[in-house]
């Protein structure tokens, strides 16, 4: 009976190890036969002809699952695939959607195609924003593209948004983040103007931080891209008498810049706001808030910039032709300040893992409220929890005033760019207004 199951097994054992392609698996032809001969001396009686039989099978079946289970991780591990960076952010779809996809619900992806243009050729990128150009050595920071989680960013086409805004007047509203987004706007679309000299600042004016209006010029699509300095929004004021002496300004939080008039006359309007929101630039600098002929020296940050925001929502609604003009607000643009006294500048060389809690702001979540209860369509570019993950991407030291590190600044090319081909998508979708 034994020489019948060893005969039996010795039949079975061939199948199985016919079945191998050992020019494949060369290398675990031993292991194989050795695991087989262990069977072959376990077998001792007839009870136990099929209880050895499938051992042996099991053995080689289990044996292969893990070379092969070994194999995937190997080839993935040497051979990476789509692999996002970070995990996914987003807000209600109702703030950001783009038609059914929420294009900022997504995450960060290394794209070698990136970046979309050479700031060193683009005269209207401020060389304190060229990172490159100030001695910054490693590159990586400039090849991240933004991708949606439920769909894609279309590739940037400078010359088919080149047509699509001809004849238009596209306004940027805000601060010195504001002005790195028009100067990156710019600066994509020039790629695709054949002569350069066809571009150019309407008043022959060099960008500066102090300058409050910059209007740039593509003459041969009849197209202008402005920038005005508004940092706050509202108007700043003279001191009421009987103020405390440590009132040098007032921030009069219901009534617009007088600037303002000088925005309504445009196709696009963006606007952004928050960076001056701090204590420091505003209490410590001796402003203070105002509301009719009355101080509001104890009234919250946060509080003011509601009133703020909704002394803006109601001149939106009020100024702006909602039938010609697509209105953006961007949200507060993440700062990567580190350290005790927040005044550490420590910029990586690859995206943060985490958070850290800058996906979310106190600033962008007035924005949201505010902007949700607005009569007229405003979409709001909800870029926060974007921001929060590219710690890579300030122009920390790399500026044209190294002493001071910048870590609220963003590198030209590199973050704006994505503000930009967010905002782009938003003016070509079918919920957008048409650039036709």
């Amino acid at each position: 009976m034994n020489k019948f199951v060893s005969s039996l097994w010795g039949v079975q054992k061939m199948e199985i190890v016919s079945k191998f392609n050992w020019d494949t698996f060369g290398h675990f032809r031993h292991f194989y036969l050795r695991g087989f001969s262990f069977g072959d001396r376990m077998i001792k009686g007839p009870c136990q002809i099929w209880i050895f039989v499938s051992f042996n099978t099991l053995f080689a079946t289990g044996s292969l699952i893990f070379f092969l289970s070994a194999m995937l991780f190997g080839y993935m591990y040497l051979f990476p695939t789509y692999s996002p960076v970070i995990n996914s952010y987003g807000i209600s779809e109702s703030i950001v959607s783009n038609g059914t996809c929420n294009v900022l619900n997504g995450s960060w992806i290394q794209d070698e195609s990136y970046p979309l243009y050479d700031a060193s050729r683009c005269p209207f990128a401020e060389h304190g924003f060229n990172c490159l150009a100030n001695g910054r050595k490693d590159k990586g920071y400039a090849k991240w593209r933004w991708k949606p989680r439920n769909c894609d960013i279309q590739r940037f086409n400078a010359r088919a948004i080149l047509e699509k805004l001809r004849g238009k007047r596209v306004v940027f509203v805000g601060d010195s983040l504001s002005r790195t987004q028009w100067e990156s706007l710019i600066c994509m679309l020039m790629t695709g103007v054949e002569d350069k000299r066809d571009v150019y600042e309407v008043n022959g004016q060099k960008i500066t931080k102090q300058i409050r209006f910059l209007s740039v010029r593509f003459s041969s699509f009849n197209l202008n891209i402005d920038f005005y300095r508004s940092v706050f929004l509202v108007q700043p004021g003279p001191v009421p008498r009987h103020a405390p002496k440590r009132v040098k300004t007032t921030l009069r939080l219901d009534k617009m810049d007088s600037i303002s008039k000088e925005w309504i006359d445009s196709d696009v309007l963006i606007f952004n706001s928050g960076h001056w929101w701090t204590r420091t630039k505003l209490f410590e600098m001796g402003w203070y808030f105002q509301v009719g002929n009355s101080l509001k020296l104890g009234m919250p940050l946060t509080t003011a910039f509601g009133k703020a925001l909704n002394t803006w929502a109601s001149w939106v609604e009020t100024m702006v032709n909602s039938n010609r003009t697509s209105v953006f607000f961007r949200t507060f643009e993440s700062s990567h300040w580190s350290g005790k006294n927040r005044n550490s500048c420590k910029v990586r060389k690859l995206p943060s893992s985490r958070s850290h809690g800058r996906d979310r702001s106190p600033i962008s979540d007035v924005i949201i409220k505010v902007v949700k209860k607005m009569t007229v369509p405003v979409t709001v570019l909800h870029v926060t929890p974007m921001d929060a993950y590219r710690s890579d991407a300030h122009v920390g030291t790399w500026s044209d005033n190294p002493s001071v590190p910048d870590c609220s600044h963003w590198c030209l090319p590199g973050v704006p760019d994505t503000w930009n081909e967010i905002l782009l998508l938003h003016l070509q979708s079918k919920n957008g207004v048409p650039l036709q």
